[in-house]
């Protein structure tokens, strides 16, 4: 044959050989379809990248254009753990994620994209979790992961706190499908936050202001919406009904069609309390929907609205001694409105892009006509103050995060973000504060896995219209020790350093209140904070156990100062230094597919180095401990979910702590307590399930901010309908 000829039957050859497909599936360990999971694929002994994309809400993804062969795919998905298998072109095959323990499973948060990253510790609440807790709001949920302290003033709907490694409670970071949603400066309220129709919380402890930005001092908290799911659209009702007059109900409709995926749900809570102006009252309405283009393609509309009003009784009961009336005419309003919309292009085997815009109104109105005969301090002045206070903020921006795999031991993730915060605050009779202040940031991002060594490296650069410039810095180290056996697993040691931030309040930022004088030159509060841990896993992965030792070191924490001891005027400054050290302890195992503990223990020890001259009150002393901060604390959560039935048991222990009634009173502390929380539910027919919620089971008198009595024991019974679906 001429080499003429021999070149076109080559060229014949290939050009009739018909491209490969490489068409997986991916389910659960129940075999239901999981939508939106990460999969990328490299010919097999090779590092690079050939291709990747996500799941359809099928499950389904198909890789083509490829050469016929073998090749390795590696699968990630939030709440699973990561999953690598080889695989060749031709029929489809079903690629079963494996449930795993909390260090093992797979999350967004720790690095921004689906990860695995054992530097940083992170929690998740799943759907079957969330199903057997039923929280009314975050804080019901949030109080029993490990090294998560909510303190709540009061009862149902008042104002949740949550404290994390020392940290003050403006010290975290809230996301709500991926938008922030603190007030400008860091405050949020967790008493208010409904959470029936989120599929997934991830809760992550460690500065985190390389990737998120001001808040992220001490941790970070991410709320993931529910997606459609099934073709046949499938609509979900459910009410219960409890103690102290409490009634639920919620309502959704969710389903998927081809390219489009929906869920459109509200709901709604009433309660009436165990005491004097113990009302409070929730609704909340919202949509996801999404759309999946050709060229991997996809957008993602979002909308969430929230309205609350809660009775504000003050405090009164301290430690079960009644000493002043609660009030009994004050209230709370919350209104607030959120809207996203999220561009992703996967490009390539190597790109992805993802371009967000947002909105959010927080709207909060606190009000009492005061003057109630009784509620006086120690001295004798009257404590129930006229009150009409507002805080109306507004918070819109705009961000784009890339992601490059150049190997796949290489990711690289690198982003942009713009945001203009606008707010109003003050008490109307005695003055209102308002500002506005633009946020621009760059960062990037690399990870790093090279045969049992990982490394992240990362770095933001941050332009705020107030402070100024600021650069922040994260970097973490993991070695994988040994690989381990069937019983005795893995040893994995890692440690890190971080610098987080926090932008001042709006109040401190631009004060023009009643006897506040502005201080233009405020700079960002700082957290040092330094990490080291192991982690060892047993029977296979199912268990790990990680111990972890942390310090934080707090500065330019802004305090106010007195500048005329006659008039009491004075400003907001940057003084403040204080420390918090101690060790985290975590158990996470999975006993069989269907039951899961989680077991967390921590011990800080924090200081008050350095505080604003002419303190009034002890408590706020340098050498002291932070204020409501305990030495110890521990949370246990056991979950079972089964085919026809499910329950868990939610503990929480708190030690004694620091804390002031701020009224001359001398109540210095806050005893300890130890609430123990039941839930359950049982499938009467494939389409008909009932439900129960036992809170503070043992019935224990307890106070998580000294002088606001805890609920007592209390019930929810109900009953939840499934129409269509799958």
């Amino acid at each position: 044959m001429s080499l003429d000829r021999a070149f076109l039957a080559v060229l014949l050859l290939v050009g009739i050989s018909p491209a490969a497909e490489l068409r997986l599936r991916v389910v659960d360990p129940q075999s239901a379809a999981v939508a939106n999971a990460e999969v990328w694929v490299s010919a097999a002994g090779s590092a690079r990248v050939t291709a990747s994309g996500r799941s359809s809400t099928s499950g389904q993804i198909v890789f083509s254009g490829l050469s016929s062969g073998a090749y390795e795919m590696h699968v990630l998905a939030p709440g699973f753990a990561e999953e690598v298998q080889k695989a060749e072109t031709g029929p489809e095959r079903t690629v079963t994620l494996r449930l795993a323990p909390a260090q093992e499973t797979v999350n967004v948060t720790a690095a921004g994209v689906a990860a695995t990253d054992a530097s940083t510790p992170v929690n998740t609440l799943d759907s079957a979790q969330l199903l057997n807790l039923q929280p009314v709001a975050a804080s019901d949920a949030l109080r029993f992961l490990p090294g998560a302290l909510v303190n709540t003033v009061g009862r149902r709907g008042g104002q949740a706190s949550l404290f994390v490694r020392g940290g003050e409670s403006r010290y975290n970071k809230v996301i709500l499908d991926g938008v922030p949603v603190n007030d400008p400066g860091g405050t949020f309220d967790f008493g208010v936050l409904p959470l029936e129709d989120a599929e997934r919380v991830e809760f992550s402890r460690g500065a985190q202001s390389t990737l998120y930005g001001s808040d992220a001092m001490t941790s970070v908290l991410q709320i993931f919406t529910a997606r459609g799911r099934t073709r046949v659209p499938e609509v979900q009702l459910a009410a219960d009904g409890g103690t102290f007059g409490t009634a639920r109900g919620n309502a959704s409709v969710s389903g998927a069609n081809g390219p489009f995926d929906y869920h459109v749900f509200g709901e709604q809570t009433s309660t009436n309390g165990q005491g004097v102006n113990d009302v409070y009252s929730e609704t909340a309405q919202g949509a996801s929907l999404g759309l999946r283009l050709p060229r991997g393609i996809s957008l993602r509309l979002g909308a969430r609205h929230t309205n609350s009003l809660t009775g504000v009784a003050g405090e009164w009961n301290f430690n079960g001694q009644p000493i002043l009336p609660p009030d009994a005419d004050g209230h709370e309003r919350f209104n607030n409105m959120l809207v996203d919309a999220d561009l992703s292009i996967a490009q390539g085997a190597h790109w992805r892009h993802d371009l967000r815009g947002f909105e959010y109104h927080l709207k909060r109105v606190n009000q009492d006509p005061g003057n109630e005969p009784g509620r006086v301090d120690n001295f004798g002045f009257n404590i129930d103050f006229p009150t009409d206070a507002i805080t109306d903020a507004n918070r819109a921006g705009f961000a784009y995060q890339g992601e490059y795999w150049a190997q796949t031991w290489s990711r690289s993730t690198f982003g942009y973000e713009f945001e203009k915060e606008n707010a109003i605050t003050g008490d109307r009779q005695f003055g209102l504060t308002s500002g506005r202040r633009l946020n621009h940031a760059v960062y990037g991002q690399e990870m790093l896995t090279l045969h049992r060594v990982s490394l992240l490296l990362g770095l933001r650069y941050v332009h705020n219209e107030f402070f100024g410039n600021k650069a922040v810095p994260r970097v973490a180290l993991g070695l994988a020790v040994r690989q381990g056996g069937e019983r005795f697993g893995a040893t994995r040691l890692h440690g890190s350093f971080a610098i987080g931030i926090k932008a001042p309040r709006f109040e401190e930022a631009f004060a023009n209140g009643f006897g506040i004088v502005p201080n233009p030159h405020l700079h960002a509060e700082e957290n040092r904070a330094f990490e080291a841990g192991i982690e060892q896993s047993f029977w296979g992965g199912r268990s790990a156990l990680t111990l972890n030792y942390f310090r934080n070191q707090f500065r330019d924490r802004v305090d106010f100062v007195i500048l005329d001891p006659v008039t009491f005027t004075g400003e907001y400054v940057n003084i403040d230094r204080a420390y918090a050290q101690g060790a985290e302890l975590d158990w996470h195992t999975r006993v069989s597919a269907r039951i899961a503990v989680n077991a967390g223990y921590t011990y800080l020890a924090s200081r008050i180095v350095e505080t604003a001259p002419m303190v009034f009150d002890p408590v706020y002393a340098a050498g002291q401990p932070l204020l409501r901060r305990p030495k110890q604390s521990a949370s246990l959560l056991v979950n079972y979910s089964g085919r026809r039935w499910g329950g868990n048991m939610a503990t929480s222990f708190v030690g004694p702590r620091l804390d002031t009634d701020f009224f001359g009173y001398g109540f210095d502390h806050t005893a300890g307590y130890a609430r123990v929380d039941l839930g359950g539910w049982y499938d009467i027919t494939r389409r008909v399930s009932a439900y129960v919620k036992v809170e503070n089971a043992l019935n224990k008198h307890y106070e998580e901010v000294t002088g606001y009595p805890a609920l007592h024991a209390n019930f929810r019974a109900g009953m939840r309908f499934r129409i269509g679906g799958e």
